[in-house]
């Protein structure tokens, strides 16, 4: 299974910005079981990244200090 956190930092790195995270990061603390990362990339391609359990807990902690 691929590193979701691993993967946002390398769109990061590509330019792509954050379009929009389900559930909101700031809308609630509550454990999740998923979360999905919407990017948009300069070349108009837009990526979804999914994750799962504690990897959505490690990726929502990501984006909290990323935005």
């Amino acid at each position: 299974m691929p590193d979701p956190v691993a993967e946002l930092k390398d769109l990061l790195a590509k330019n792509c910005r954050i379009q929009k995270v389900q559930p909101a990061v700031f809308a609630s603390d509550a454990e999740v079981n998923i979360v999905m990362v919407t990017l948009l990339c300069p070349d108009g391609a837009t990526h979804v990244i999914k994750a799962y359990r504690e990897q959505a807990q490690a990726l929502r902690e990501f984006v909290r200090t990323k935005t």
